[in-house]
């Protein structure tokens, strides 16, 4: 071969085949070593017996020796815990109170005291005289109460005589005892009658018949003597013994 070198495709290595040899070597040694170690690993150790010919020794006695006793701990005194001193406060003295000074009396305004008195007689003589107004009113009333109920009754007896009069006597004698009718009458202002009519039965109907015929032949009432007392309804009342 000569010292040209050879191209890259034509170069051969020597060593190359050399180190394949080597490594396949050990790793045949090593697993034959690996084998045979495993082997003999795997043996039984051997059995070795021994024979005795006199007892062992007792083993030597341990003696204990009680334990010692032991001091109990001295109790030291517990430590005195000193209260804590507390200071009392007194209480504070209340104050004097300052005297009380007399206060000046007001200046009186005699004018104004004056002005005052006579604001209270005018209104007590105010009052007084609505209270004599009104008890004159009162007695107004009173007196034209009573007068009118005069004059009622006094109209009332003039319309029930004219009636009695015109009832025949001999009704009133077959009438026993003394019932009383109640009739409502309805006049016109000129006294005429326009109907009587029997609100309450005497028991006794001859009697009653007899009184509603007088009332109709009646007709024109009597007529007040003050025309503010006339009323458009009555109501008259009849007994037989009545005058």
């Amino acid at each position: 071969m000569s010292a040209q070198a050879l191209p890259f495709e034509e170069r051969h290595d020597i060593a190359l085949g050399r180190s394949m040899a080597l490594a396949a070597a050990v790793h045949v040694a090593l697993a034959v070593v690996m084998f045979f170690g495993v082997r003999y690993q795997s043996h039984r150790p051997d059995t070795v017996t021994v024979e005795l010919w006199e007892a062992p020794p007792p083993p030597p006695r341990v003696v204990q020796e009680p334990p010692k006793p032991v001091a109990p701990p001295k109790e030291e005194p517990a430590p005195e815990i000193k209260k804590p001193e507390i200071a009392i406060r007194e209480k504070p003295k209340p104050k004097p109170k300052p005297e009380a000074k007399p206060k000046p009396e007001p200046k009186r305004d005699l004018e104004f005291e004056r002005q005052m008195r006579e604001q209270v007689a005018l209104e007590q003589a105010a009052i007084e005289e609505q209270r004599r107004e009104r008890e004159l009113r009162d007695l107004i009333a009173r007196r034209a109460a009573d007068a009118r109920a005069k004059a009622e009754a006094a109209w009332m007896d003039k319309i029930r005589t004219k009636i009695r009069s015109n009832i025949p006597t001999s009704v009133l004698d077959q009438v026993s005892g003394n019932p009383e009718a109640i009739f409502d009458v309805t006049l016109l202002p000129t006294g005429e009658v326009l109907n009587g009519r029997l609100r309450r039965s005497s028991g006794n109907p001859l009697y009653d018949q007899a009184i509603e015929r007088a009332i109709l032949k009646s007709s024109p009432l009597p007529k007040p003597d003050d025309p503010k007392v006339f009323q458009r309804s009555l109501e008259l009342k009849f007994r037989p013994l009545d005058k």
